[in-house]
């Protein structure tokens, strides 16, 4: 595997510089939170019901370089979204900078649970090369850098476990999203070169990274691999399916019928409270619908199970085929994706070297990823662009030929630096 190469020194002066220039403050004094985003290679859309499910950071995300404010005001400017923005109080903002939203909803998440924020911060936040980071989590990638700026200008200890939590009210709870814990679980808790994995009914996690035992040791890496993000263009969903917050609702009807079914109707209306063999007993009695969400959080949970062994023994072949149809499973039964996304899996499933290939996200824009041999990674993102530009050349020729497929290293956890 290659070094971990982000931010640079150059990206961590730039930030500090820019807020040097708004704070008034030398640059030493500028501290810069690194926040990446995540792949979910398994576990796909399974959070929300307690099922098993595994992520890894990268080395691309959010860097948020900020300064103590010297009082509770907050004063944040954006390298991707024009307007400054300026509050001390959680209220949220009806028209105007409305990407500020997430600093309130972390001032929210903090001073719900009681804590007293003296301090504001002054900021400076951006993402990585200005890519569309739809499918790599940047919500929680941004939530989580206001967290870490607001708990360090305030002398605050707190525990990624806690962040978890607070990165969840600012998602449920003050932006009414029905998301689970995947993605804010991989950022705070990910090592590099690790695979994150988590049960999220116990919250139990583990960080694994692949290993071939050998004469009673163990070895390096068995296989080096790259990770490849090919991007589609598509910045606007184009889709008329039930949107993110409807089939959340719909995997809560399959496991509610399914409870009742096995005498348990008291119990939280959630698929990992159901016990698979109530599911196999019953899932011919569930609407058409409701059964294709079920379908999808068993056979994931399985696959999720699968590939931690593969992932420990170092069968990135293996792990591959689970990503693969973990991908499928999600087109299927999960119902996503849209037509540029599902071509564009399908060609890095053809891709030299991949090992496997998914959605990165709900597939109704963004990026798919693949996880692919670090000897043919350049081979296979020359044929991923070119395969796609004659699929879709309208779409292709909206992204920059150095973007339009990255090859990235494995991340490591959220960190102030």
């Amino acid at each position: 595997m290659g070094e971990f190469s982000w931010p640079t020194e150059d990206q961590l002066k730039e930030m500090r510089n820019k807020v040097s220039e708004m704070s008034g403050r030398d640059a030493e004094e500028v501290r810069v939170v690194v926040s990446p985003y995540r792949i979910c290679p398994l576990g796909a859309h399974i959070d929300h019901q307690g099922g098993t499910v595994s992520a890894m950071t990268i080395n691309k995300g959010i860097l948020l370089g900020f300064v103590p404010s010297g009082d509770t005001e907050v004063v944040l400017r954006s390298g991707q979204f024009d307007g400054e923005v300026r509050f001390s109080d959680s209220a949220k903002i009806k028209e105007e900078c409305k990407w500020g939203n997430y600093a309130r909803g972390a001032l929210y998440a903090l001073q719900s649970r009681g804590n007293i924020l003296t301090e504001g911060i002054i900021g400076y936040i951006c993402g990585s090369d200005n890519l569309d980071s739809s499918g790599l989590s940047s919500s929680a990638a941004v939530g989580i850098a206001y967290l870490l700026a607001l708990e360090s200008a305030n002398d605050m200890n707190v525990t990624p476990l806690d962040n978890i939590e607070y990165d969840r009210l600012i998602e449920n709870g003050y932006l009414g999203l029905r998301n689970g814990i995947l993605d804010q679980s991989a950022i705070l808790l990910s090592r590099y070169g690790c695979l994150m994995c988590m049960d999220c009914k116990s919250k139990e996690y583990e960080i694994i990274q692949p290993r071939e035992p050998q004469n009673g040791g163990e070895t390096e890496f068995k296989k080096s691999y790259k990770i490849l993000l090919a991007f589609s263009g598509l910045r606007c969903a184009l889709t008329n399916n039930p949107g993110y917050n409807c089939r959340v609702a719909e995997c809560q009807e399959a496991a509610k019928f399914l409870l009742c079914a096995s005498g348990k109707a008291e119990m939280e209306p959630r698929l990992c409270n159901v016990e698979e063999e109530v599911y196999e007993a019953h899932k011919s009695e569930l609407e058409p619908i409701i059964a294709k969400r079920a379908q999808h959080y068993f056979t994931e949970n399985r696959r999720a199970a699968k590939g931690l062994k593969a992932w420990k023994s170092g069968n990135l072949e293996d792990f591959g085929k689970l990503i693969s149809a973990s991908g499928l499973s999600s087109i299927h039964n999960y119902e996503c994706g849209s037509e540029p996304l599902i071509q564009l899996n399908e060609i890095l499933q053809r891709a030299p070297g991949v090992f496997g290939a998914r959605f990165s996200g709900a597939g109704f824009r963004g990026c798919c990823l693949a996880l692919v041999d670090a000897d043919r990674a350049e081979e296979a993102a020359s044929y991923v662009r070119r395969e796609y530009f004659e699929l879709q050349p309208e779409l292709a020729s909206q992204l920059n030929a150095d973007s339009a497929v990255l090859i990235c290293e494995p991340g490591d956890s959220a960190r102030v630096i």
